[in-house]
């Protein structure tokens, strides 16, 4: 049932508090948390404290933004403000944008797949180092695990509730665990030769990674819609908790990440772990279960793509199984190329956190504010504060862009990485 309002437009639901807080978190925290050692091995501590804080305070304005725009008009889903804002073209920019976004995040689950399962087979046969077997190379192994496993489940016509909402919560707290259980050990520092330029260079992929990170906002709408009690202010506290939480998180990953190996951090800090013990039961067990978590998240991840896509290009058709299954062939086709040619974990943060991610949490968000709540005159303060909001974006955009590009064209890369 619904309830209209002149002000705004809420919408019944039964979720408590506390569980939109649990389901907000969930949606915030993935695989960008693997990437925030090594974004505070490029920063150091001080600078990194600095940068996450603005990240978490920007992403709670970006959320007070959509929540501002959706009350006026009563929409429930992202590419619905899109296309209030901007018709049909403000639509599919929305919904391109987001599919870029989770693209990447399908990537950077199997790029784990193809950095751990290697050495999960590795420590069950009692190899120290890997002897170069096909079975321990990770390109054929993302396939099989691509045809055998996801395959079939992305095939399903639809995911049940209790299948997601499980395997939603293993990515996001196996994690942390692993990285808070595990001792500190001492690592040889490297060189400081051309620090600034590897400072600068490298700090470019410091703000992408924590914005890829804190990107939670097209769910937003959707916990709202099913919040019992909803109104802005209840929703803007449960954005605020779930931010406050994975802050703390997020800092205390880095942290542990980042003093156990400091500037040998690799860009999947996982795969860091294997210069500690690969026999060792519990990073194995932790492994196993992480990449039960990573892998069978991937279908998850896919559906609301494929469900995008299918409105975008066949909006008015009944569904079919031809079109079901060819994109599902399709995106993980695609999403295997990435992972198989792209060297990097590094680079699907970097790339997907210089742009799908600042144009989810600051430009998106900005601009549907300017254009939907007409009540407020342009040159009014919060619509200059939204305007600014924006432009931030756009800079942080170009800017990480730059630094990202000349880093991959001087090759100002560290030994780390994940290789």
């Amino acid at each position: 049932m619904t309830k209209w309002s002149t002000e705004e437009v809420t919408f019944e639901g039964k979720t408590s508090f506390g569980m939109s807080v649990f389901n907000l978190s969930n949606a915030i925290m993935g695989s960008g948390i693997l990437g925030l050692s090594y974004a505070m091995s490029n920063t150091g501590i001080i600078l990194f404290l600095i940068l996450l804080t603005c990240i978490a305070v920007m992403s709670s304005y970006s959320v007070h933004l959509l929540l501002r725009s959706a009350g006026v008009v009563g929409i429930r889903a992202y590419e619905q403000l899109g296309k209030r804002a901007f018709g049909h073209p403000g639509k599919i920019l929305a919904a391109l944008v987001i599919t870029m976004h989770n693209i990447g995040a399908m990537s950077s689950y199997l790029f784990i797949v193809k950095y751990e399962l290697p050495l999960v087979i590795q420590a069950f046969l009692g190899l120290q180092h890997s002897s170069g077997e096909w079975f321990l190379n990770g390109n054929y192994l993302i396939i099989i695990v691509s045809i055998l496993i996801i395959l079939p489940l992305a095939l399903m016509r639809q995911l049940g509730k209790p299948f997601c909402s499980v395997l939603v919560v293993n990515p996001s707290f196996s994690h942390p665990f692993y990285l808070l259980v595990t001792l500190p050990m001492s690592i040889i520092l490297s060189s400081h030769n051309l620090l600034f330029t590897l400072v600068i260079l490298q700090t470019a992929y410091t703000v992408p990674i924590l914005a890829f990170a804190f990107v939670c906002h097209p769910e937003v709408l959707p916990i709202y819609t099913e919040l019992r009690n909803p109104t802005k202010r209840r929703m803007q506290a449960i954005a605020n908790v779930s931010i406050l939480g994975m802050f703390v998180m997020y800092l205390l990953t880095a942290i542990f990440g980042y003093l156990t190996f400091y500037l040998n951090t690799e860009a999947e800090l996982l795969h860091t772990y294997s210069k500690v013990d690969p026999l060792d039961t519990l990073i194995l067990c932790v492994r196993v279960a992480v990449l039960v978590a990573v892998t069978l998240t991937v279908p998850v991840v896919l559906f609301p793509i494929r469900r995008a896509l299918l409105q975008l290009l066949f909006p008015d058709k009944p569904f079919h199984w031809v079109r079901h299954i060819s994109i599902a062939l399709c995106l993980l086709f695609v999403v295997n190329l990435l992972v198989i040619c792209v060297p990097n974990i590094r680079d699907i943060f970097g790339i997907i956190g210089a742009t799908s991610a600042p144009s989810l949490i600051f430009i998106l968000p900005g601009l549907f504010y300017i254009r939907i709540v007409s009540s407020e005159p342009m040159n009014s303060r919060p619509k200059i504060q939204a305007a600014c909001f924006t432009a931030l974006g756009f800079i942080f955009m170009s800017m990480s862009m730059t630094f990202i590009t000349l880093d991959w064209v001087y090759g100002e890369n560290r030994s780390g990485g994940g290789h």
